[in-house]
C-alpha cells in the first residue's frame, strides 16, 4: 500500500505583486483583517482572520510546501477554536499584520494586502487561480508596479521574519525601477 502524504492538501497557485500607496485604487471599508504568527522551527502559520466591520472571524493553522513553480504551494489547512488557537498562539514566532481588501481589476477580483506596523506602507496584490493556464493567461491588475511572484522576499514567512527595513528597502528599490504608469 502506498501512503499519500498530500492527500488533504490542495495546490494553491497565485501570483503576487508590488503595488505603489500612492497608486493604489479605491479601497471600501470592507476587509479581512490577518493577524499571522509564523512558529519557529516550522512551516505552519497561525493565523486570525477578522472580517470588518463586525463580521466572522477564523482561527486557521496552516502549512504551505513551496512546489518547484514559485506560483504553485500545497496547502492544507486547520480550522481552529478560540481556545486551540490560544494554546498555538503561546509559542514562539514571528507576527505579521494585514489588511487584505478586495479589489475587482478587468474582471478578476484581487487581494490587496495593506500591511501594519513595522511594515506600514507595504502593498501586495495577489490573485489565486483554479489553473495553471488561467495562472499564465491573467493579466496583471492595472495598478500593479511589478510582479513578484518569484520573489521569496514577498512571501508572508520571509515578510515577518526579515527586519521591516530591509524589505521596505527593497520594496522602494523595486517601485523605483517599475515602469511609470500613464
Amino acid at each position: 500500500m502506498t501512503h499519500d502524504p498530500f492527500k488533504y492538501a490542495k495546490l494553491e497557485r497565485e501570483r503576487r505583486f508590488l503595488v505603489s500607496p500612492t497608486e493604489l485604487p479605491g479601497l471600501g471599508e470592507e476587509f479581512v483583517r490577518f493577524e499571522d504568527l509564523y512558529l519557529t522551527g516550522t512551516r505552519l502559520r497561525l493565523r486570525i482572520a477578522s472580517e470588518h466591520p463586525g463580521g466572522a472571524v477564523l482561527y486557521r493553522l496552516t502549512q504551505k510546501l513551496q512546489q518547484p513553480e514559485a506560483t504553485t504551494r500545497r496547502i492544507t489547512t486547520q480550522y481552529l477554536s478560540a481556545p486551540e488557537h490560544a494554546v498555538f498562539a503561546a509559542l514562539p514566532g514571528a507576527r505579521l499584520v494585514k489588511r487584505r481588501h478586495r479589489v475587482l481589476d478587468d474582471g478578476l477580483d484581487w487581494g490587496v494586502d495593506v500591511f501594519e506596523g513595522a511594515l506600514a506602507g507595504l502593498v501586495l496584490a495577489e490573485r489565486e487561480f483554479d489553473s495553471d493556464d488561467a495562472l499564465r493567461a491573467a493579466a496583471p491588475p492595472s495598478f500593479a508596479a511589478c510582479e513578484v511572484t518569484d520573489d521569496v522576499a514577498f512571501t508572508g514567512g520571509a515578510l515577518a521574519t526579515t527586519p521591516a527595513s530591509e524589505t521596505l528597502a527593497r520594496a522602494q528599490r523595486l517601485l523605483e525601477r517599475a515602469p511609470k504608469s500613464d
